[in-house]
């Protein structure tokens, strides 16, 4: 099972290295459409969410390297398997699955919201599925093949509510800064409807967290080292 592991971390973290690699090429491009306004490909969730999974799955390689070479029960291990989950459960699948559900819902209600035709002749369809279609059975496997053992709801959410609130600064900083909008369909909002939609996308992340958490202790158990009391031994 730890060879598989690897296996797939490492299949996982090129897949993910091209695809971010093939994203900067397209951003540098003259033809590009919004990747070449102020922020570049840095102010869309999606590239973001792109190189979050990266990250992730490079620590997944790092750990498992690491626990071939050292014992499990070294230090520097536990405390790297410590954040490889913490970023799984509170980064890298609420954000995944949201993109992924986020993304294909408003594009299927009006592509131009979102992801404008005009992007078809700019980026390649296999490139638009690499960033919205692909990390979700990327990150489901992940989840079936290897173990992640979650933190508290409450650490675990805090982490989650401070990169949503990073986030949001960043797209009204970008807004501020260049009188743009990240996606369309924040253009067509009011006040009241941004409210709405913003409030609305983190209710739904924090519902992924919370399946991410069932489906984990569905496939693995609790997720959590069970506290065994020590039994005294009777005279």
């Amino acid at each position: 099972m730890a060879a598989l592991g690897i296996v797939l971390h490492v299949g996982f973290l090129a897949w993910n290295v091209f695809a971010v690699w093939q994203n900067l090429e397209v951003t540098d491009s003259k033809l590009s459409h919004g990747a070449n306004t102020y922020g570049g490909r840095w102010k869309y969730l999606t590239f973001l969410n792109q190189v979050l999974q990266t990250t992730f799955f490079g620590v997944c390689v790092l750990c498992d390297l690491l626990q071939l070479c050292l014992s499990n029960r070294s230090r520097f291990c536990s405390v790297l398997a410590r954040v490889k989950d913490y970023i799984f459960a509170a980064l890298a699948f609420p954000v995944g699955v949201f993109v992924f559900t986020s993304f294909w819902s408003i594009y299927a209600y009006d592509r131009e919201l979102v992801y404008p035709k005009e992007l078809d002749s700019i980026i390649p369809q296999w490139l638009n599925h690499a960033m919205h279609t692909f990390i979700l059975p990327l990150i489901l496997i992940e989840l079936v093949t290897c173990s992640h053992q979650y933190p508290s709801k409450k650490s675990g959410i805090a982490v989650l509510v401070v990169l949503g609130i990073a986030y949001l600064s960043w797209v009204y900083w970008v807004h501020y800064a260049a009188d743009i909008w990240v996606y369309p369909i924040l253009a067509k909002l009011d006040a009241v409807g941004m409210f709405v939609f913003f409030a609305s996308s983190f209710l739904i992340m924090l519902t992924f967290y919370c399946m991410g958490e069932w489906l984990t202790r569905l496939r693995w158990g609790s997720g959590r080292p069970s506290k065994k009391k020590k039994k005294k031994k009777s005279n």
